[in-house]
Order: structure tokens, then C-alpha cells, then sequence
């Protein structure tokens, strides 16, 4: 290597340090004065006032939660939206408080992931949460081993490493009332099952008080798993959640339905038919319920209330959970035995 290359390298690896000495400082000058200082003034007093939730995320995800007449809505899907996870990002923006100073450099900024979201190789997600009055906005970046957020006010310069950890997702799917149904096992009196192209089936059990439930259908010479083998499928409506939701559509041609109905002891009857859209398709479920009597007639129109014209789309092992085969209840065949050579 000649001496000039040599001098070149060492005149670029001063200049690098120089310009590390420069971020670091820039970055922690004046942390201790903003620790405990609110991010997000104001927004704490006025959580109750706020109408809606923008969030974007990289690639043009958005999603726009807003306050309806009784509750929160996902706006683009026209579904309720969870408000238990979205009270707890408000509480949490409301909470936000500065720990240190970060950069103050524009081209610093990818390194915290609190660039502009139009900037090419955005990772952060922007929040605005909007009130009558007034709107806070805030971009999210990285995270700090689980410490906390990095996060730039939009519009100023300051980057600070801020707690609470804030998590927000722009995919509407994300922000979906997850609970479909919610039928525990122990409601259950029968099942009917109807899985596609397989033998229809029952399960059921005589009182509350029995441990098992008894499968009706098996055929001869044939038996269950274990004696508890219809008790998987007695849950399957327990915390029933989805993956996500669309307006409700024809099932397409060629596609066979399954159906079953989960019938309580109190008379509440749950009917759910779904298919699986391809061979290695997404699957999806609608519902409807009915009361026999007056005590399941409340749980009915509450349930029909939420479900109707909609079709949810659900894991593959739920899937199979609600629609499960006979099949998978019994012990397998024998396998047979080669015959014996002479």
C-alpha cells in the first residue's frame, strides 16, 4: 500500500470518528433537562375527547379507528374495533414521557427509524390522535430493548427516547374486535356436526355435571380416541376469535359447506357453516343464533347483532376444531398386516 493511500485512510477514519464524537454528542447533550417531560402535551387531559386514530405504516398501510354513537369502529372495514387495546395505546401516548435526547439530524434519523414516512426505507409508523380541538401527531420508530419507543413529534427536529413502549400497528386487521363468539364448554349440551363430504355426526351430554360428552355416529367396530375425545370440539366456540372479516358473500361454486349447530342447556342454539376457499386458502365462517325459550333470547340477539353479514375469516386448527371430522375422534385402523410368504 503506498504512502499516499495510507495517509487517505487515515485522514477518512479521523474524519469518521470526528463525525461519531459529533452524533453522540448532539445526541445526549441535554438529556437530564427533558427527562420526566410529557411528549405528547395535553393529550392526557383530554382522552376523553378524542374522535379518531390515524395510524400509517411503510408501503401506504393506514388505518383510521373512529368513534362512533357506542363504540369504536375500524373505519375502512366498518367493524367494531378492539377498544380495549386501543384505550391502552391512548392511555400509553397520554403517559409518554422523554427518558433522553436523541438527534437532532435529519439523515440520523433512519438510524432511529423516525424518519418521514414518504422517505425511501421508512420503518416507523406516525400517529395522529385527533380531538375537535386539536390534533397531536407523532412518528414511532425503533424500540430500546424493550425499554422504550424512539419518537419525533411531527413537524420538530428532536428525536428522544421515550416510555412507556408504544406499539401500533396500520394494518386495520390489527385493530378488529378479536372475539367472534363466546360459548364455553361448559354451556354445551350438543353438538351436530355436518363436516363436508365427511359422515354427520352428534355429540352430547344428558346434564351440565358430566365430565364427557358422548359421540353419537360411530360406526361399528370402531371406537373413540379416549373417552374425553368430544370434548375438544364441545370448545370450539370458547373465545371463538377471528383473523380477520369481511362483508358476507356467496360461497363460491364447486365449494362444499360444512356446517354445525352448538346447542346450550339453557336453549341457545349456535350455527356455524364455513369452507375453505382453495386448496391452500384462507378459511371462513358465518354465524346466526336462535333461542329456544326466554332465558337464551337476550345471548341470541346480542350475538346476531355482531355477527350478521358478516364472514370471518379463522386459522386452519379452528377451523378443523368447529368441523372436526369423525375421524379424528377414533382410534386409528389397524394397519394391515403383509400377508405371509409361503
Amino acid at each position: 500500500m503506498t504512502e499516499r493511500r495510507l495517509g487517505i485512510l487515515f485522514a477518512a477514519s479521523i474524519a469518521i470518528l470526528a463525525l461519531a464524537v459529533w452524533v453522540a454528542h448532539d445526541e445526549h447533550r441535554g438529556s437530564a433537562s427533558v427527562a420526566g417531560m410529557t411528549v405528547l402535551p395535553g393529550l392526557a387531559n383530554h382522552l376523553n375527547d378524542v374522535t379518531s386514530v390515524r395510524i400509517s405504516g411503510p408501503g401506504g398501510q393506514r388505518v383510521t379507528l373512529a368513534k362512533g354513537a357506542l363504540r369504536w369502529m375500524v373505519k375502512s372495514v366498518g367493524y367494531p374495533a378492539d377498544s380495549g387495546k386501543l384505550r391502552k395505546l391512548l392511555i400509553d401516548l397520554g403517559n409518554l414521557k422523554a427518558m433522553a435526547r436523541k438527534t437532532r439530524l435529519k439523515q440520523n434519523y433512519p438510524l432511529l427509524g423516525v424518519q418521514s414516512l414518504s422517505a425511501a426505507g421508512a420503518s416507523g409508523v406516525r400517529i395522529e390522535v385527533v380531538s375537535p380541538k386539536r390534533t397531536w401527531s407523532l412518528i414511532v420508530g425503533h424500540t430500546d430493548e424493550g425499554i422504550g419507543s424512539y419518537v419525533r413529534r411531527v413537524g420538530h427536529k428532536q428525536t428522544l427516547l421515550a416510555a412507556p413502549l408504544v406499539m401500533a400497528d396500520a394494518k386495520p386487521a390489527e385493530w378488529l374486535e378479536p372475539i367472534i363468539v363466546d360459548v364455553r364448554r361448559k354451556q354445551v349440551r350438543s353438538i351436530e356436526e355436518h363436516p363436508a363430504g365427511e359422515r354427520p355426526y352428534r355429540i352430547e351430554r344428558a346434564q351440565a355435571t358430566d365430565v364427557n360428552f358422548h359421540v353419537i355416529g360411530v360406526p361399528p367396530g370402531r371406537a373413540l380416541a379416549s373417552a374425553d375425545a368430544g370434548n375438544v370440539v364441545a370448545s370450539a366456540l370458547s373465545n371463538l376469535t377471528l383473523s380477520n372479516v369481511r362483508k358476507a358473500a356467496p360461497t363460491p361454486k364447486g365449494v362444499r359447506l360444512s356446517s354445525a349447530q352448538f346447542t346450550t342447556f339453557d336453549g341457545l342454539t349456535v350455527a356455524v357453516s364455513g369452507y375453505q376457499a382453495a386448496k391452500q386458502g384462507p378459511h371462513y365462517i358465518e354465524l346466526t343464533a336462535r333461542a329456544a325459550g326466554p332465558k337464551a333470547a337476550a345471548a341470541a340477539a346480542r350475538i346476531n347483532a355482531r355477527v350478521h353479514g358478516w364472514q370471518y375469516r379463522i386459522p386452519g386448527y379452528t377451523f378443523k376444531q368447529i368441523f372436526q371430522p369423525l375421524s379424528g375422534l377414533l382410534k386409528p385402523l389397524p394397519k394391515p398386516q403383509p400377508a405371509a410368504r409361503r
